[in-house]
């Protein structure tokens, strides 16, 4: 069992940036690939961000370009940094813990945290 804790959402404008944090409990956190994904209200949760074990990085389109995904294994956490923020980027923004398959789907990964709020004001 792996437990996820997101951290650092928070209201912030058009334009501005945000780290968002998730510390995850076990001691075989480094062997995890980890993914962020987000989900607006009356929208289906979407991929946002993944990073493997090995520190190989993969991005949607939406996001590509202004956001990075990092981890630090010593702290058992990995961070969502986001620039140029945009209104179209509010949403609960999740980690988890991927068990396999491709990133983009919802089905491949095992274990979720409960998520963080990120609302961007125009």
């Amino acid at each position: 069992q792996v437990q996820l804790v997101e951290s650092g959402g928070g209201l912030v404008q058009a334009g501005d940036s945000l780290t968002l944090s998730c510390a995850a409990s076990g001691r075989t956190f480094s062997g995890y690939d980890m993914g962020w994904f987000r989900q607006a209200p009356g929208k289906e949760r979407e991929f946002v961000a993944g990073i493997t074990w090995g520190f190989s990085t993969f991005y949607a389109d939406s996001v590509k370009g202004r956001s990075t995904i990092s981890r630090d294994n010593a702290k058992n956490t990995v961070y969502l940094r986001m620039n140029s923020l945009k209104p179209e980027d509010t949403a609960v923004y999740y980690c988890a813990v991927r068990s396999g398959g491709t990133w983009y789907a919802r089905g491949n990964y095992a274990y979720w945290g409960q998520g963080t709020q990120v609302t961007v004001s125009s």
